[in-house]
């Protein structure tokens, strides 16, 4: 086994599997204990963000008033937007793509740095949440005959090489955000697993779930956030208290009720585990940001209903100059936040060619999914078939209609897919935007019927808060992609500020 002494005198081992390593006890505290002096001193508080796609959780921290010191990204044109919006690059060391396998010891190196436990201060990330959640489970059906295949997904290991880099890098605190389904994957609390192992190292753990629409973001998206705090530091972990009030429809009760399930009575009576409900919001606290709020000072879009809008890829190489529309206190926040600043318009705007939808689009009703508008097509082809033939023979109706069916009326069976399309309300905040959104826009239909069109890469780039000055690597179906696999900047600024505030205690 190669090994190397550091600044620190304790020999790393450079090819042992990483997750067998660990650090003594007395060395641990001494690593930390530099890392308080120097930020004590006046020192940045930085950040490595690991499995960071295009960077919501970095940009979260970074206005929350911490230092991107690097990132670990698989998708080249996530890693390649992380590096343009972080360091000025979108090529080079800092947007490289790199699997999280590779050791702790020798990405520190990539950057120069010869000992992991000085280079950062908080560490946060969150393993691809595909394995755990159960619309992941659904592509292991073909090991139908192993009940318990979904546990064997590399992807669901990827926890264990990130409490690997938390040991190499020892930092003072550590942020971990998934699916809520992690708290019952196949029988296991994944979060209760890694406080476990966090515990031993010296940390205090407190996993909740949060809601982004009750931290300013214009979405209802769930997700479980584990804070992790070095004992060093001296505070207790504490969960962000909301800025906004809105009541979840029942779906993302039901969802939450799942997730919770896996904790049974101890979620009463606090024992046994480290889950708290999150601070509940108060009547004085504003409504949430609605999905009207958040786009309507963007520029429309009617191409498409001209005949205009070509097929292919879509290229970020076009300026759309904003309208002199009224812009909410969200979109002017969008247009001006510090380091993304966007005063004139944005090149992201750009749609699907969806030519067989927008007639079904227009008439929808916000609200409506899938099975309103399967029967709004239909009705459509019958009073096609009516207009072209008025009182003519059932058999001519019947064959003009199969004629004309794929030209009015999606494939998909109403039964099987409801919730494959949906238009958006404009007064809520839009629903949970997924990493398909690189596949298909459907989830989310602009409300305006006269755009009669799914959103575009900006709208849901605004949907997650992302500023508008935010560039996106790629073309149009890999940056909804990164977008939808992003964690909301505002919700991770939220649970940053709860960590730098008990790091700032610490310091003073």
């Amino acid at each position: 086994m190669d090994s190397t002494t550091e600044d620190t005198g304790f020999v790393y081992p450079r090819t042992e599997p990483a997750q067998t390593f660990r650090v003594a006890e007395p060395l641990r505290h001494v690593m930390r204990e530099q890392k308080l002096r120097r930020i004590a001193q006046g020192g940045a508080v930085r950040c490595l963000d690991l499995f960071a796609g295009c960077g919501g959780l970095s940009l979260g921290f970074q206005a929350a008033g911490m230092q991107p010191w690097a990132a670990v990204e698989f998708d080249p044109l996530a890693a390649a937007s992380h590096g343009l919006n972080f360091f000025g690059a979108g090529e080079g060391e800092h947007a490289r793509a790199r699997d999280v396998s590779v050791s702790p010891f020798a990405f520190a190196r990539d950057f120069g740095v010869g000992d992991p436990s000085t280079a950062v201060d908080v560490l946060v990330g969150g393993p691809p949440c595909q394995a755990f959640a159960r619309v992941g489970r659904a592509k292991l059906r073909e090991v139908a005959d192993h009940p318990e295949a979904f546990k064997h997904d590399d992807r669901a290991k990827l926890y264990l090489d990130f409490l690997a880099y938390i040991e190499a890098f020892q930092p003072l605190a550590v942020v971990m955000e998934n699916v809520p389904d992690v708290l019952n994957f196949g029988g296991m609390n994944i979060p209760e697993e890694v406080c476990d192992v966090l515990e031993s190292r010296g940390y205090s753990c407190r996993y909740t779930l949060l809601n982004a629409s009750h931290y300013g973001v214009p979405q209802m998206r769930e997700r479980m956030f584990l804070i992790a705090l070095a004992g060093e530091l001296g505070q207790p972990v504490t969960l962000p208290a909301p800025t906004h009030q809105h009541t979840l429809p029942p779906g993302y009760e039901g969802t939450r009720a799942v997730a919770l399930k896996m904790l049974g009575e101890d979620l009463f009576n606090g024992s046994a585990t480290r889950f708290r409900r999150a601070p509940e919001g108060t009547p004085d606290l504003p409504p949430a940001v609605t999905a009207r709020q958040a786009l309507a000072d963007l520029p429309p879009i009617t191409l498409h209903l001209e005949g205009r809008l070509r097929r292919g890829a879509r290229r970020f190489d076009e300026l759309v100059r904003y309208p002199g529309r009224p812009v909410t206190d969200y979109a002017r926040r969008m247009r001006e936040w510090p380091g993304f600043e966007s005063p004139e318009g944005v090149s992201d705007h750009v749609i699907r060619s969806l030519p067989r939808d927008y007639k079904i689009f227009a008439r929808m009703q916000p609200g409506d999914q899938y099975p309103q508008a399967y029967e709004l097509a239909q009705r459509m082809l019958e009073e096609e078939v009516v207009r072209r033939l008025g009182s003519a023979s059932d058999a001519r109706r019947h064959k003009l209609r199969e004629q004309l069916r794929a030209e009015f009326v999606p494939p998909y069976d109403a039964g099987k897919f409801p919730n494959k399309w949906r238009k958006m309300e404009p007064d809520a905040p839009a629903r949970t935007l997924m990493a398909h959104l690189g596949k298909d826009s459907y989830s989310h239909i602009h409300y305006d019927s006269a755009q009669a069109r799914t959103i575009s890469v900006r709208e849901a780039a605004r949907l997650q808060s992302f500023p508008d000055g935010f560039k996106f690597c790629g073309t149009m179906n890999p940056a909804f992609r990164q977008i939808g696999n992003a964690v909301p900047p505002l919700l991770a600024k939220a649970v940053a500020g709860e960590v730098m505030k008990a790091i700032r205690k610490a310091t003073a």
